[in-house]
């Protein structure tokens, strides 16, 4: 499925690499606030797709980024968006891998920023494994950085998001049968079916604190990325509930540090 989508997400409009060879930057302000100063930093980001936010962070000054992903075409792009950019793989290197062997698949062993960015979760069945497979992954005085679609919205009514119809702990997957793709609707598609897990703030926190990483911070965010209920409405870079409807948590992120050699986090 994510094969057969990444030429409709590298030719499309929701993407636009021709924009972002121009401007280098799609990542999230609050995003950038909390990862703060990247410069001569190494960074790995896992489940990165065609990897323009992984290019992002090299833009933004980090000294080494690696970008894995388990869809070899994804990677390919990635690579050819990065040599259109001017990057050799001493600078930006993508590696094909499922991200539960990243720890194996990657150059290095330990990277100081590990980033997971947003919709790359609930295509995981276990959290926990997840988890100790990034956690495995960060330096010394190093952490990891997560932004992800808020888990309350899916338990939420499509139209306004103001009931609660669906189980906000379902733990079994949900499988679909979609044309397709949310860069592109109507893009006609063959490979259809897709598997999704939900995964609980509490689970998500707890998978990562039971790695013995410290966690610094989590926020929640009431804005998205993509019109997620169908009342949404368009402020600025996000989608926003309107005015007088309650707002809730549409994305959260969190950072989890690891102690330096001398103990400190």
């Amino acid at each position: 499925m994510w094969d057969e989508r990444v030429p409709v997400h590298v030719a499309g409009e929701f993407y636009d690499l021709d924009g972002f060879r121009a401007r280098r930057d799609v990542l999230r302000d609050f995003e950038t606030a909390e990862v703060g100063d990247v410069t001569g930093k190494t960074l790995l980001h896992l489940q990165c797709h065609i990897g323009t936010d992984t290019l992002s962070w090299v833009h933004r000054g980090a000294a080494r980024v690696v970008g894995l992903d388990f869809s070899a075409p994804a990677v390919e792009a990635a690579r050819s968006l990065a040599a259109d950019l001017g990057h050799g793989p001493e600078r930006a290197a993508f590696v094909t891998s499922d991200v539960y062997d990243a720890a194996r698949a990657v150059p290095e062993t330990s990277y100081d920023i590990v980033y997971t960015g947003l919709g790359a979760l609930c295509w995981l069945p276990d959290i926990r494994r997840w988890a100790e497979t990034a956690a495995s992954l960060v330096a010394p005085g190093g952490f990891l950085y997560l932004a992800e679609f808020h888990p309350l919205t899916e338990a939420l009514d499509d139209a306004t998001g103001s009931r609660i119809v669906r189980d906000y702990f379902r733990r079994e997957a949900a499988v679909w049968e979609e044309p397709g793709t949310y860069a592109d609707p109507d893009a006609p598609t063959v490979h259809n079916r897709s598997v999704e897990w939900q995964h609980t703030l509490g689970d998500v926190v707890s998978a990562l604190a039971a790695t013995g990483l410290r966690i610094e911070f989590l926020h929640e965010h009431d804005v998205s990325l993509f019109p997620r209920f169908e009342n949404f409405e368009v402020q600025g870079d996000y989608h926003r509930f309107p005015a007088d409807h309650p707002r809730i948590p549409l994305i959260y992120s969190l950072r989890a540090s690891r102690a330096d050699e001398a103990g400190h986090s």
